[in-house]
């Protein structure tokens, strides 16, 4: 039988394939991709696929046809069923899958569902999406045959290794998670039970409908419940997931927020006394306070592009033990895989809080305290959008500016910093500033405006924008 198929053309993302379910993406999407991914990786000379889904109400659809179109291009589809992303990436990793593919929406509102794969040990990302999106258009797929399917449990053997790398000894902490409903949740439940001391979970039950919060803890709005629990029962520390716990949130016993840059800071100064001088990555939208601390640390700072694939490749590149972004993946390969796992994070989080003479709050409040803006992200067209990055890169070189062109513009002054970057997956632009004090934040603001303004984009609303932190 003839395949072909194409794709709304707003689901392929730089990152996986993503979409609204009944509108851009559809169950008939989900067997494309296997159709098409499973040829990949056939002719690549590979036979196995590992496939999960997470909470969502449609993933169970999505999944089963996903899983039809991998065994009609001859895979052997191991089906780990439904749990968080890196449970996926647990079971790919340790069994070593020819690839993996997760059904998930990630942290996206609860129509949105979508596809991040994987393919050996390396994220399948960019230029693999949009070849997988054209060759299932020409209907260029290995000739039809039957693969099979079994269904294999991975989940305890995932928590056995993650209780491994507890290292915080008998010392009994209070902490509240945060699972958001999210697919984290039967996993996390057993993890618990592997750590010593006292444990509340907010929000259990994998539901789909989000009921409680939306579940992506880089937005504060999304950690109240979190921080009222943990205030309210004198916890030492809080831990929240995103929909699929690739991402993590923290805060304090102060219920101060923990952003992604922070939490990177506690992370290295542990993982650098064993590592001493390793690389440690983050991305061009963390504080100028992380490089610095990495630093006084004894580490290599290395600032890199946004976006978790990219970070992956730079670590195994570089040979880094760790890396983070600010929306809150944190990748370890310092006794861990290189992928992004809150439910790693946390544990090592939690390990390093036990065995600290310091409280969390006391860790965040000994940083170095700056003033910054939200990130802040304004409608761009497609095609202006790097257009204008161009632009600007070009009038602050030509004006002997401090550029940096990792991944858009970041402009270093005696005030700080500011970024202006194009979103990989949205049509919009995103901006950051940094001072050590608001007289600075201002001016970094003001030269940001000017920068817009002579490439005729209306500037970014600034009200609210100064957080210290």
């Amino acid at each position: 039988m003839a395949f072909s198929h194409s794709f709304h053309p707003t689901s392929l993302r730089e990152y996986d394939i993503r979409g609204v379910v009944g509108k851009t993406l559809k169950p008939e999407d989900g067997f494309a991709i296997g159709r098409t991914f499973g040829s990949m990786i056939a002719r690549s000379g590979g036979s196995i696929v590992a496939v999960g889904y997470d909470g969502r109400t449609h993933s169970p659809e999505l999944e089963t046809a996903l899983v039809k179109g991998l065994k009609a291009s001859g895979m052997n589809v191991l089906r780990v069923g439904r749990g968080p992303t890196p449970l996926l990436y647990f079971a790919a990793f340790t069994r070593g899958t020819d690839g993996a593919v997760m059904v998930t929406g990630s942290h996206n509102p609860p129509e949105y569902n979508g596809f991040k794969m994987m393919i050996g040990k390396k994220p399948f990302f960019g230029k693999d999406i949009l070849e997988l999106g054209r060759l299932s258009a020409a209907g260029d797929v290995v000739e039809e045959t039957k693969g099979h399917d079994e269904i294999v449990d991975f989940r305890d053997d995932y928590v056995a290794r993650l209780a491994r790398d507890w290292d915080g000894g008998d010392q009994k902490l209070k902490i509240v998670w945060d699972n958001g409903n999210g697919a984290a949740g039967d996993v996390l439940q057993k993890l618990i039970t592997h750590i010593p001391g006292h444990h509340t979970v907010l929000f259990p039950e994998i539901d789909g409908h989000f009921p409680n919060h939306h579940p992506d803890p880089t937005v504060p709005k999304n950690l109240e419940a979190l921080i009222a629990a943990v205030t309210g029962t004198g916890a030492d520390l809080g831990i929240a997931f995103d929909g699929d716990a690739d991402r993590i949130g923290a805060v304090d016993g102060n219920g101060n927020i923990l952003f992604g840059d922070q939490l990177l800071v506690i992370l290295a100064r542990d993982v650098l006394k064993t590592h001493p001088g390793a690389i440690i990555i983050s991305d061009v939208k963390a504080s100028q306070v992380l490089f610095d601390e990495i630093g006084k640390a004894g580490g290599s700072p290395l600032m890199w592009k946004t976006g978790h694939s990219l970070i992956k490749a730079k670590m195994a590149e570089t040979g880094s033990p760790l890396a983070a972004e600010m929306s809150g993946h944190v990748f370890f390969a310092d006794k861990w895989y290189g992928f992004d796992d809150a439910l790693y994070a946390a544990v090592r989080l939690a390990g390093i809080v036990a065995r600290s003479p310091l409280s969390l709050a006391e860790m965040h409040d000994a940083l170095p305290t700056v003033v910054n803006t939200p990130e802040l992200r304004f409608e761009c067209d497609d095609e202006r959008k790097f257009a204008v990055i161009t632009e600007v890169a070009g009038r602050l070189k030509t004006a002997g500016a401090a550029v940096s062109e990792t991944d858009g513009v970041r402009v270093k002054t005696d005030d700080g910093w500011w970024l202006l970057r194009a979103s990989n997956t949205q049509s919009v632009l995103v901006a950051r500033a940094e001072a050590k004090d608001t007289a600075g934040l201002e001016r970094l603001k003001a030269d940001l405006v000017t920068q817009l303004e002579a490439s005729g984009i209306e500037a970014p609303d600034f009200t609210a924008a100064a957080s210290g932190h």
